[in-house]
C-alpha cells in the first residue's frame, strides 16, 4: 500500500512508539506509517483503512498496539468475528480491560447480544476508567434492544452520567443513546428533549442529533445538487437543425426550395385537374340519309 510523503511515521502516539521500539529501526518505521495511515482512514474510509492495518500485522502481529489498531479497523468494515480475535490478542500481551467495551460491541455485531450482556456483568467492568463504563452501559443497552427489551434499555442507559450537566467527551452520545431508545418506546416528546440536549453537547459532530431533531420536527431538507438535476431533466431540449447537403449557402438552398414546391404544386393541379375530353355529339340523320350534328338546344 502507498504511503502518502508527508506520512513520517512520528504522528503515531508516544506509547505506540515505544511499543515498536522492541523491533529493527527500518522495520519500526514501516509500521508507524501504517499505523499512522490507519488512524487517519478509518472514519472516512475504513476499508483503505483495514487495508494499511493489514500490511502492519503481516509486519508486526507481536505488538500489541498493532492488534488493537487491526482490531479496529476491522471492526470499522463490520468484520467482528476478526476484530473481536485482535481485541482478544491485544488484550492478552498487556493484561488490561480497555477493550472489554468494544469487545462486548463485536458480540452484539455477530448475532450475539446475550454474550454481550453476559459481559457487562463481569468484574472486568470495574476495572475500566468512567469514559470506558458508560461505553459499557451504552453497549448493554444497545443488547437489551437486541434482545426485544426496549424498556430496560431506557433503564440501562438511566446513570448519574446521564443526569450531569457536564460535558464530558462521552456526553453526547450517551444523550444520543438515551433519546433513541426513548424514541424506541414511544416517549417521543422526552425523545425530542434529549436529542436537542445530544446536540448541545455534540461540539465534534460526533452524532446525527441535528437531523433526528429535524425528523421529529416535520422538517425536511432538499439537496440543492438534487434540485438542480432535477431542473435540468425538465428543460426543454433545443431541436437539431437538420444537416445540409452539399455546399450550397442558405440563399441557394432558399430559392431551390421555393422552385421545387412549385415544382410540385404544377405537376399536382396537373394531376387533379386532366385535359377535357371532346363530348360526344349526338347525332340525327336528316331526310337526306346525312349525319348532321345536334345543336344543343333545337328541341325541334
Amino acid at each position: 500500500m502507498p504511503i502518502p510523503e508527508d506520512v513520517t511515521g512520528e504522528e503515531i502516539d508516544k506509547g505506540v512508539r515505544q511499543e515498536l521500539m522492541s523491533l529493527p529501526k527500518t522495520l519500526a518505521e514501516d509500521v508507524a506509517k501504517n499505523l499512522v495511515m490507519v488512524a487517519k482512514l478509518l472514519d472516512d474510509d475504513p476499508e483503505r483503512a483495514y487495508q494499511y492495518s493489514r500490511v502492519a500485522l503481516r509486519l508486526a502481529s507481536r505488538v500489541a498496539a498493532v492488534r488493537e489498531a487491526a482490531g479496529f479497523a476491522s471492526y470499522g468494515v463490520g468484520k467482528y468475528a476478526e476484530a473481536l480475535a485482535e481485541f482478544r490478542a491485544a488484550r492478552r500481551m498487556t493484561g488490561n480491560s480497555d477493550l472489554w467495551p468494544v469487545m462486548a460491541d463485536c458480540e452484539r455485531g455477530m448475532g450475539r447480544p446475550e454474550r454481550a450482556l453476559a459481559m457487562a456483568g463481569e468484574p472486568e467492568v470495574q476495572k475500566l476508567d468512567r469514559a470506558g463504563q458508560v461505553e459499557m452501559r451504552m453497549v448493554a443497552a444497545g443488547a437489551r434492544r437486541d434482545m426485544g427489551q426496549a424498556d430496560a434499555a431506557v433503564v440501562t442507559l438511566q446513570s448519574p452520567e446521564l443526569a450531569s450537566h457536564a460535558i464530558q467527551p462521552w456526553t453526547a452520545r450517551l444523550r444520543y443513546a438515551y433519546a433513541d431508545a426513548l424514541l424506541a418506546v414511544g416517549r417521543e416528546e422526552e425523545a425530542r428533549e434529549w436529542f436537542a440536549k445530544a446536540l448541545e453537547a455534540d461540539q465534534g459532530g460526533t452524532t446525527d442529533a441535528s437531523d433526528r431533531l429535524a425528523e421529529l420536527d416535520g422538517v425536511e431538507f432538499v439537496d440543492a445538487l438534487d434540485l438542480e438535476q432535477e431542473a435540468d431533466d425538465e428543460a426543454p431540449r433545443p431541436v437539431e437543425e437538420p444537416t445540409a447537403v452539399g455546399p450550397m449557402d442558405a440563399t441557394e438552398a432558399a430559392e431551390d426550395a421555393v422552385e421545387e414546391e412549385a415544382g410540385d404544386e404544377a405537376e399536382d393541379e396537373g394531376a387533379e385537374e386532366p385535359a377535357e375530353e371532346a363530348s360526344p355529339v349526338a347525332e340525327t340523320t336528316s331526310e337526306d340519309g346525312q349525319a348532321r350534328p345536334e345543336k344543343a338546344g333545337d328541341d325541334s
